[in-house]
């Protein structure tokens, strides 16, 4: 239990830090998100500083490593694709601030981008011998050999994707993270893998972010942070032997895909939308549900849905 709080209260304190000493820097550089026309609740959003996720996760690199130490593998891979997801996501916020638009890598590149590194966690987790995915609410494990490729490869991108659209509003992705991380840190520990700890310093960085992203934001994390939640979460479940829990655990991740998958659908087959706007969080606010409530809503429900999880382990 002291690890556990030391790993949480060293990641607050040094991401605590680094935003304030990033926030006035950002805003010095004029480095501000521009935001979309049609959501016109966030018109009063631009201009706001984004890429704020340097911080948070210049402070899990930093204190994942000295909990972790330099010699293990899973952890410092782990801490490596997050870091290539940071730098992925960075490139573009950058040409969105560069061009002075909304529009930064293409979808194509950014797919790109997200395929190369998943195919390094794939490779790493085949030749490692990380074949195996537990069952959830089982006591049963599965070797799917060669299998874990394509099925790695799936859930990198499909994760990170699905944890950059849910960060859509002020605390979203940040809070449904950090109970995410939570109880998988929770989980973890149960099953005596050595990734716990990376949890609980995740959960302490992004908390501290949150001090200044939650309704109404000071700092975005942009992609720069986004994407690298998407890493971080994929390779702690993946490089653990759990994939399978994702569904479960990142229930509000997979919500925000899989709402904008019918959106799409349905409207290319009827022209009509399902919902007033995709993701879901954006039909909630266009609804009249504030920010706040909609974000606490997602850390609550991730948190029942983990709990509901642990109680069967």
């Amino acid at each position: 239990m002291k690890i556990i709080l030391a790993c949480i209260l060293g990641a607050f304190c040094l991401s605590f830090i680094f935003v304030l000493v990033e926030l006035p820097l950002l805003r010095k550089l004029k480095a501000g998100q521009y935001i979309l026309g049609y959501v016109k609740e966030h018109k009063s959003k631009n201009g706001t500083p984004t890429m704020g996720g340097l911080a948070f996760v210049a402070a899990i690199v930093i204190v994942g490593l000295i909990v972790s130490g330099t010699g293990n593998g899973r952890a410092n891979l782990t801490l490596a694709i997050t870091a290539g997801f940071t730098l992925v996501g960075f490139l573009d916020d950058f040409l969105k601030i560069y061009r002075k638009e909304n529009e930064g890598l293409s979808p194509m590149q950014k797919i790109f981008f997200q395929a190369a590194i998943a195919a390094v966690a794939a490779v790493y987790c085949y030749v490692n011998g990380i074949t195996y995915v537990n069952i959830p609410f089982t006591k049963l494990s599965l070797d799917i050999e060669w299998g874990i490729i394509p099925l790695v490869a799936f859930i990198f991108v499909a994760t990170v994707n699905c944890v950059n659209l849910t960060d859509g509003l002020d605390g979203l992705a940040g809070g449904t993270s950090c109970a995410c991380l939570f109880i998988l840190g929770l989980m973890l520990s149960f099953l005596g893998s050595d990734l716990n700890g990376l949890c609980f310093v995740a959960v302490g960085a992004v908390a501290a972010f949150l001090v200044f992203n939650t309704n109404r934001a000071s700092v975005f994390m942009g992609d720069t942070g986004s994407l690298a939640l998407g890493g971080l979460i994929s390779s702690l479940f993946v490089f653990s032997g759990n994939s399978l829990y994702i569904p479960f655990v990142g229930i509000m991740f997979v919500v925000s895909g899989i709402t904008v998958i019918i959106q799409v659908i349905y409207y290319k087959r009827t022209r009509k939308r399902v919902f007033l706007m995709a993701p879901v969080h954006h039909h909630f606010q266009m609804k009249g549900y504030s920010e706040s409530k909609i974000a606490f809503a997602y850390f609550t429900i991730t948190l029942l849905a983990g709990t509901i999880l642990l109680l069967f382990m």
